[in-house]
């Protein structure tokens, strides 16, 4: 037993560390992330008594060790005993054990009340073979005083087993205790030397983030578990060769030019240009304190900020500047330093400093026991981590002197990290990159940081090239009126389209759509042409937009229930010299000089037109339709998409979903989402039958999977809102449906088990003709294995490459955050009378060797999983999706500033309940007088 004499004991307050790691064991009591432990493997014949004896006497020689820490008026005081009785245990024990009862040793809390907060056992695994295990509360310790400790030992030890056994030890008195220093630094750390250094750290840290956001590959939990594992790396001996080499001429460190890279990595994961990081530091610049047992190491906290277009010697340099003036401001306490700025506090993550980085030039030699051999293990596994992420790095002498027999020709990293946030798989992937990085930056330092590859040249293969090798073949010459034409040729009997009872076959479908086109063809409709097209859900509208595309036109779904304004701008915008609507809809055609056609008025004129196929000279490359998106100027953005676009969507969703003549798919869509062109063209291309759904089962769960069940659905697209409760409704077991489509907005939840249909995740832009990436979802499979919580957006589709770029277009690592930018033959040509945008959002491809190649910035941001799928984050703008509607919140804002009433406004996107969002405005009304909320609504 080690039991600490209570009696007499002194009260003395504790030093400003001490103080937080106090405060840390109150919020989390019962913790190990604070335990400091050194295994000792000893070899040859130990004197057992002679050990336990200079554990005695390093106990009595430093007061900190029979220390405990008491309150007294609410403050934590340390309490020294006069004496600490020591024991020593021997336990036999099979070495393949050691490893797991170690373990089980260290990660036994200490109570600072009670105490000791010293721990030690000796593991006989022969007669001549024994460990030591040494485990010591932090808040008595360091690193440097565990060096103590055992420097200690061994002169304790050679003067024990000496023939003379009062031989004394070549140790020097103490000059002070740790109490002294405690006291000293609280006298110290006042009036003008406070000011000083807090001046300097106030000035340093002002501003600085609360949180280095690295993305994790778990949510951060709410409160700080210190779970943590290591992970080792090591670099070639040339690539030290290159850092010494750098460090001499640009007059820096090894230390400064490993943290400056280890700085530049996390600015890229993370996307932050303002990264702080801790720098453990000894604290020992007395020379009364280098000998003495206590907690004097510091963490001084190194803000840097990256510059536009720094190089990497820029950075390095700053690194140097930055290193000198911390050093020069050493010796105020962290804790003081969190305490004066008062950074926002959140359990979940340290303050001011989440990451650390270190440096040792030499570690501790084992101790030299006479008549032994001795080596300290360094293969115990750490289970705990106290920051988020922390690098060691040990060049060969330190890497000789903590790993017997190393191989002495390399730099060693490593990489602690806390699990409840990172996979090991992460850490690895992160240590490899950091050496890539590394060996580029010192090999070319002037480089721009933003541009020092990340990625090995085997990860950016697969990534660039692997991963969107979606070549496939479709027919690129034909037009999708074409398609159609075939079916009705083939199955003209075949029912293509029905709706409230009603029906057309192919063969009807065809000819009142070839009858249309030749009435539009006389008013000039034909290839480039847009033609407006405002119709309710009907036969009618199915057979209008055929119509258009075989006069060689392109139409432009305009939904009858968008708000008059928007139709009559897109109207006026689009140019559109036909419109086809109906008469009841009464449009404001007044800003617009189409020629407007009421379909509903023209049956008579029609059934005199011919009825056979058109001839006319669209191609493939020609323009089938134009549809509205959001902007976010204050005004809807046209996107123009060619039959090219159209055909290789239909193409792939055809194969993909295994389209025959004998399916019957939904069409729930309005006219103005761009999914409508998906539920339409693939199944008439396809011979299928396209079922119009009724209005009333558009918007209810229930009132839909009736219907779909009644109507005996075998494909159905189903925007992401109406989908998700749609797949939580019981289904029976035996259904037509087997295939459910969702897309339009971010998939909250996987789908149950007992689905008796397969169901796909979707994601696509209007820019990248409705669809870009596809994934099959099954239920919990992706969550189970990758941890995630949502199904992600899948892969690219055929023809389709999807590349996440950060803001300088540089691939990002898997797991980082980054740009979705879309290339490939679905690709449009970007914004009706827009050609600065479009140059801004359409961008030549890098990575493709084709002439004239482009990618689209989405402004959606994506990362990659492992399983090399992307999952979907969120907006890098204002834009947000409202029910599968894609809404610029500036828009909304351009908007309600036109309200003569509104003088100052701010859209949000706000969560109504989970995965449910509603779009809320903020309006300051003119002092002359009040918008209601109404009057805004009407406005709108």
């Amino acid at each position: 037993m080690n039991d600490i004499e209570v009696e007499e004991a002194l009260i003395l307050p504790t030093s400003f560390a001490q103080q937080r790691l106090w405060f840390l064991a109150e919020l989390e009591p019962n913790h190990p992330a604070y335990n400091i432990y050194r295994a000792l493997h000893i070899t040859g014949p130990l004197n057992r008594d002679a050990l336990e004896q200079s554990f005695q006497c390093i106990i009595q020689r430093h007061e900190t060790l029979r220390t405990t820490f008491v309150v007294v008026d609410g403050v934590p005081m340390q309490s020294i005993a006069p004496a600490l009785h020591f024991s020593l245990p021997v336990v036999d024990l099979d070495p393949a054990e050691f490893e797991r009862v170690a373990l089980q040793e260290v990660r036994k809390p200490f109570n600072l009340a009670q105490g000791p907060l010293l721990r030690a056992s000796l593991w006989r695994l022969d007669e001549q073979t024994h460990i030591l295990l040494l485990i010591l509360h932090h808040i008595i310790t360091d690193g440097w005083s565990m060096e103590v400790f055992f420097r200690e030992l061994a002169a304790f030890y050679q003067a024990a087993v000496a023939p003379d056994m009062l031989a004394a030890t070549s140790l020097p008195t103490l000059p002070i205790q740790y109490a002294d220093y405690a006291l000293w630094e609280q006298e110290w750390l006042q009036g003008e030397v406070l000011a000083e250094q807090l001046s300097y750290w106030r000035k340093h840290l002002a501003g600085a983030p609360a949180l280095l956001d690295l993305p994790t590959d778990h949510p951060r939990p709410r409160v700080q578990s210190y779970h943590g594992a290591h992970h080792t790396f090591l670099l070639p001996h040339t690539v030290l060769d290159q850092i010494q080499a750098l460090a001499q001429r640009e007059g820096v460190t090894p230390f400064m030019i490993l943290l400056a890279a280890f700085q530049v990595l996390l600015m890229r994961y993370s996307g932050q240009t303002d990264i702080v990081v801790g720098i453990p530091f000894a604290n020992r610049t007395q020379e009364e304190v280098t000998g003495l047992i206590g907690f004097f190491a510091n963490t001084l906290a190194l803000r840097l900020s990256f510059p536009e277009h720094a190089s990497f010697q820029h950075i390095l340099q700053q690194v140097r500047e930055l290193t000198v003036e911390a050093y020069a401001h050493q010796e105020l306490p962290f804790e003081k330093v969190v305490e004066d700025l008062q950074p926002e506090r959140n359990r979940s993550y340290n303050p001011l400093v989440q990451v650390a980085f270190s440096f040792y030039e030499a570690v501790q030699p084992s101790p030299a026991l006479p008549g032994l051999t001795t080596h300290f293990l360094e293969g115990l596994t750490n289970t705990s981590s106290k920051f988020d992420l922390s690098m060691l790095a040990l060049p060969p002498a330190a890497q000789q002197q903590t790993l017997p027999g190393a191989p002495n020709d390399g730099l060693m990293l490593e990489w602690e990290y806390n699990t409840d946030l990172f996979e090991a798989t992460t850490i690895q992937r992160m240590a490899t990159h950091y050496a890539t990085l590394l060996q580029s930056a010192v090999s070319q330092p002037e480089q721009q940081v933003t541009e020092i590859p990340l990625l090995t040249e085997e990860e950016r293969r697969r990534m660039l090239g692997e991963w969107n090798a979606t070549d496939t073949a479709y027919p690129r010459q034909m037009c999708v009126h074409q398609l159609v034409e075939v079916q009705a040729e083939q199955t003209p009997d075949a029912i293509a389209v029905t709706f409230e009872g009603e029906h057309l076959t192919y063969r009807e479908l065809n000819i009142r759509a070839n009858q249309l086109a030749r009435y539009v063809s006389l008013l000039g409709v034909g290839p480039e042409v847009l033609v407006g097209l405002c119709l309710e859900r009907s036969l009618t509208l199915v057979i209008a937009a055929l119509a258009i595309l075989k006069a060689g036109g392109a139409y432009v779904p305009l939904d009858p229930t968008s708000p008059p304004e928007r139709l009559a701008f897109m109207l006026s915008d689009a140019g559109t010299p036909v419109l086809l609507t109906q008469e009841n809809l009464r449009l404001d055609v007044s800003r617009c000089s189409a020629h407007v056609l009421y379909l509903d008025q023209l049956e008579t004129d029609l059934v005199q037109q011919a009825q056979g196929n058109l001839t006319n000279t669209v191609t493939a490359q020609n323009l089938a339709y134009a549809i509205y998106t959001s902007g976010s100027t204050g005004q809807p953005k046209g996107v123009p998409i060619t039959h090219q676009n159209v055909l290789n969507l239909v193409s792939w969703h055809t194969r993909t979903f295994g389209l025959t003549a004998q399916d019957r798919a939904s069409h729930l869509a309005g006219l103005s989402f761009d999914a409508t062109v998906w539920e339409m063209w693939p199944y008439l291309a396809s011979g299928a039958c396209l079922i119009l759904a009724p209005e009333q089962a558009r918007f209810s769960p229930t009132l839909l999977q009736a219907w779909l069940l009644a109507q005996h659905v075998t494909l159905s697209f189903v925007p992401t809102p109406l989908a998700e409760p749609l797949l939580q409704l019981p289904w029976p077991a035996q259904t037509s449906l087997r295939w459910l489509l969702t897309g339009g907005d971010r998939l909250q939840h996987f789908p149950p088990a007992t689905l008796p249909f397969l169901f796909s995740n979707n994601y696509g832009p209007t820019e990248n003709t409705v669809v870009a990436t596809s994934l099959v979802v099954t239920a919990q499979k992706q969550a189970d294995v990758l941890g995630l919580d949502a199904p992600s957006i899948g892969h690219p589709i055929a023809n389709t490459q999807a590349y996440v770029l950060d803001t300088h277009l540089q691939p990002v690592p898997i797991g980082v955050p980054g740009e979705l930018c879309i290339g490939g033959e679905s690709l449009t040509r970007g914004y009706l009378h827009l050609p600065a945008i479009t140059a801004e959002r359409f961008i030549p491809d890098p990575f493709s060797t084709k002439v004239g190649a482009r990618l689209y910035r989405t402004g959606d941001k994506v990362r990659y999983l492992p399983d090399v799928s992307l999952a979907f984050l969120g907006r890098l703008d204002f834009q947000v999706k409202i029910r599968g509607f894609r809404i610029e919140l500036g828009e909304i804002e351009s908007l309600l500033h036109q309200h003569p009433l509104v003088e100052e406004t701010v859209a949000l996107a706000q969560e109504s309940s989970p995965g449910e969002m509603r779009l809320v405005a903020y309006v300051v009304s003119k002092q002359t007088a009040h918008a209601t909320s109404n009057d805004l609504r009407t406005f709108l």
